[in-house]
């Protein structure tokens, strides 16, 4: 007969059964991309209208818009997150980086003008990852926080206690402040 396919009843950001692992997701991704997709036909609507409007829009002029909408595109794509025990995976638009969170060499905060968090494992592996996403994802969070200390527990976490001081903070913050909300005065 066919073949018979079962899905998790786990809901979007939960952690669901792979194998003997449990996969968490990052939750806010699928609005960021929504985001980034209406960001950039916004644009390119704009700009092909003023330019009809003006009387000046011809193939190559909407080649070039369309163009300058695709870049925006491409810059505005959000990585999407997942954790699991022992790794921690980004996926973007064009490549895929994984980093061995329970083999953690260090955890810092990058210099530029998007803040990211920069982990680096013991292989050499490298992820950069908007904070915002263990802020808004505690599971994710709680997935990464749990291996980083078992790399600080076996002497392998040479530098980054410090940012994940801080990220905990943040974290913690985030998390006490929305259920204020939510319970909030009656």
């Amino acid at each position: 007969m066919g073949q018979q396919i079962t899905r998790s009843a786990a809901g979007p950001g939960t952690a669901s059964p792979r194998g003997a692992e449990a996969v968490v997701y990052d939750t806010t991704w699928a609005g960021e991309a929504r985001s980034a997709v209406g960001c950039s036909a916004v644009l390119l609507g704009l700009l092909l209208t003023v330019d009809a409007l003006a009387g000046t829009l011809d193939l190559a002029r909407g080649g070039l818009w369309g163009l300058l909408a695709a870049l925006l595109f491409a810059v505005l794509w959000p990585a999407r997150v997942s954790a699991a025990p022992g790794r921690l995976v980004a996926r973007g638009l064009l490549r895929r980086t994984e980093v061995r969170t329970d083999r953690l060499v260090s955890v810092r905060w990058s210099d530029g003008v998007a803040q990211r968090l920069v982990l680096r494992d013991a292989e050499g592996n490298r992820v950069e990852i908007d904070p915002k996403v263990l802020v808004a994802n505690p599971p994710l969070w709680h997935v990464l926080d749990r291996d980083a200390r078992t790399s600080r527990d076996r002497k392998v976490l040479r530098c980054g206690e410090t940012a994940l001081r801080q990220l905990a903070a943040r974290v913690d913050g985030e998390t006490a402040r929305a259920v204020f909300e939510v319970s909030g005065p009656h």
